[in-house]
């Protein structure tokens, strides 16, 4: 069973802290706007999907507890300034700017309705945020259908080793995962040799959570620095079958430019020297039409502590100490700090994006057309070619 990074059920919504992954597994409850917001903010939950559908929720269980008017506008009004105060908690993601949006044309739809009350304005709203988690898990699990067959295709068969970047599992998602759901669905059907996981510096969500995914699914795969994968893909690349990078993505352009943790851009470049196809795995919530190239992207910048200090249970040469969490500096004392959380990888770089409904890939002209991806429904559509569009 897939790890559960968001639980929410009867009206409670409660998160795995990931900030103590992979030692710890503690759920924090959340009750409100105010929380999911810190939650966010401080990276107790994150990934692109995750971060959307814990905002949509926390407001939700705030809706449910909180004694509202029977006014609809003024339930409308009050929705829709949580929903611009959440927006703030982290910028470069896309999907919780597209969530929020879709809900609040939920919620101006359902105050104007004939009979509109507050508390149906509020059930509309609510009822919506519950069914974004059902949907991203579904979503991923057709990102991991695609993906597999995209790469296994392209290989020619057989089984085969994919390296992946930062955390795009269960714990980024609603679950099973967008690049790690397409590792997971390698290994389902028999299809994956082996995965690799970079650490991914400076916060190490690899080393971290990926890994810790790995492990809990029983996967076979191995933690690699993030400075090792040009030296991966030149002296085991071959042997181990390495036929694909796969990586997540916060926010992918209308050109296909996409932006992902910081380190995805010079693994496309190795990618792209080595002759390994390089893949980004993202439901099409993750599709930014309105932005045009990766250069519109805003690019957040976390504190320069998280680069220079490592915290983690105290370590006596044989036994972890859980209840002695310790935070240790890696760094000379007043050196600058630059730490931006993302980068952006160029189109040209890209081999494919895989989404819930297939695997984008460039026209002949060397361009992809992302608006045809964002027309194509789940039912009755069928790839025209192996998990491609």
């Amino acid at each position: 069973m897939s790890l559960e990074a968001i639980r929410y059920k009867d009206g409670r919504l409660t998160i795995l802290d990931q900030l103590k992954l992979p030692h710890q597994e503690e759920y924090d409850e959340i009750h409100n706007a105010q929380d999911g917001w810190h939650a966010i903010k401080e990276m107790r939950t994150r990934g692109a999907p995750a971060i959307a559908i814990v905002a949509a929720l926390a407001l939700a269980v705030e809706l449910q507890s909180t004694q509202l008017s029977e006014q609809p506008e003024e339930v409308s009004v009050f929705i829709l300034e949580k929903l611009d105060y959440l927006v703030t908690s982290r910028p470069t993601a896309v999907n919780l700017a597209d969530a929020a949006r879709k809900l609040r044309k939920i919620t101006e739809t359902a105050a104007k309705s004939q009979g509109a009350t507050g508390s149906s304005v509020a059930k509309a709203y609510c009822d919506a945020a519950a069914q974004m988690l059902i949907d991203d898990v579904s979503d991923n699990k057709g990102i991991g259908k695609y993906g597999a067959e995209w790469i296994t295709k392209v290989a020619g068969g057989g089984q085969v080793s994919v390296l992946t970047h930062c955390n795009t599992g269960s714990l980024a998602t609603a679950g099973y995962g967008t690049a790690l759901g397409v590792i997971r669905s390698l290994h389902a059907n028999g299809s994956l040799k082996h995965a690799f996981c970079t650490e991914t510096r400076p916060y190490n969500q690899g080393s971290r959570l990926t890994s810790f995914e790995l492990v809990h699914d029983k996967i076979p795969a191995t933690l690699i620095t993030d400075s090792m994968a040009s030296a991966l893909l030149r002296l085991r690349g071959p042997t181990e079958r390495i036929a694909a990078i796969v990586v997540g993505a916060d926010r992918v352009a209308a050109n296909g430019d996409t932006a992902n943790k910081i380190g995805t851009y010079q693994l496309a470049i190795t990618a792209k020297h080595h002759g390994v196809k390089f893949l980004v795995a993202a439901p099409r919530t993750t599709i930014d039409l309105d932005t045009k190239t990766g250069d519109d992207i805003i690019i957040e910048e976390r504190p320069g502590s998280e680069m220079t200090y490592l915290k983690g249970p105290r370590f006596d040469g044989a036994e972890l100490d859980v209840s002695s969490v310790e935070t240790i500096s890696i760094a000379a004392r007043g050196i600058n700090v630059w730490n931006p959380a993302f980068d952006v990888t160029p189109a040209a770089l890209i081999d494919g994006i895989i989404t819930e409904v297939g695997v984008v890939e460039k026209d002949s002209s060397g361009v992809f057309d992302l608006g045809v991806a964002m027309k194509v429904h789940h039912e009755g559509i069928k790839p025209t070619t192996v998990g491609g569009l």
